[in-house]
């Protein structure tokens, strides 16, 4: 596995009028291809920034981003935009599925992004949904609401699959679900997935697990044996 994302020396301050706040300084990380990353820490510690940075959502007052071959730091708004909507897929805490559409036609939204996109549903087939696909977000469980979001964020083929509290809306049962289905498209689709979250339980799942704290990575830690979702005590 090769390298897909590098931070050095990675620093975010965001101002407002003439108030300044450093949510992000000295970072400095390596994510591979097809990992399955963790990023775990609390509140205000910097974890929602340094994803959004990883997904050039947001960029950086400081430092180096480096995707592929590509420094993503040194992309104007429009390269951004292209680099968004062909490499990174997001999945969020609450599902934003538009709610007149039916679990096909959102999936099939991914495709006004201008990119090229596999069938839609071959992308809810992947997420066990084909059956759902004539169902509208009221007619479907929190779970399966999620499964359209993953099945969305994945039609595009994406390198890298970030997740913001993929399972802060979901109960536990429903919670494992998705991060099985996360956890095989790193395992089986070769896709690098990192997940934010409080919840400790999913650093034995990763294989790697970044720690912030302070608005910096606190420490690292690869897992060379990470656990399946039943292997972990819930």
């Amino acid at each position: 596995m090769g390298t897909l994302i590098s931070f050095e020396n990675v620093g975010k301050i965001y101002k407002t009028g003439d108030i300044e706040y450093e949510a992000l300084h000295d970072v400095n990380l390596t994510i591979d291809e097809g990992e399955m990353v963790v990023i775990l820490g609390p509140s205000g510690a910097g974890k929602s920034t340094l994803l959004n940075m990883l997904g050039g959502l947001d960029a950086a007052t400081s430092g180096k981003i480096v995707f592929g071959d590509t420094e993503i730091t040194a992309l104007d708004d429009k390269q951004l935009g292209k680099f968004r909507a062909k490499d990174v897929g997001i999945i969020f805490q609450f599902y934003n599925l538009i709610p007149t559409l039916n679990a096909m036609e959102n999936v099939a939204l991914i495709n006004e992004l201008g990119v090229e996109i596999m069938d839609p549903m071959e992308a809810l087939a992947l997420v066990g949904l084909e059956d759902k696909w004539k169902s509208f977000p009221s007619q479907m469980s929190g779970g399966q609401q999620q499964r359209v979001s993953i099945a969305r964020a994945i039609a595009k083929r994406p390198r890298l699959l970030l997740c913001d509290e993929p399972t802060g809306a979901l109960d536990t049962n429903t919670g494992k679900e998705v991060i099985n289905l996360l956890q095989k498209q790193s395992k089986e689709g070769h896709r690098t997935v990192v997940i934010v979250t409080h919840n400790d339980l999913f650093a034995e799942l990763a294989d790697k697990v970044i720690n912030v704290k302070n608005g910096t990575v606190h420490s690292v830690v690869v897992n060379d044996n990470p656990k399946s979702v039943d292997g972990v005590e819930w």
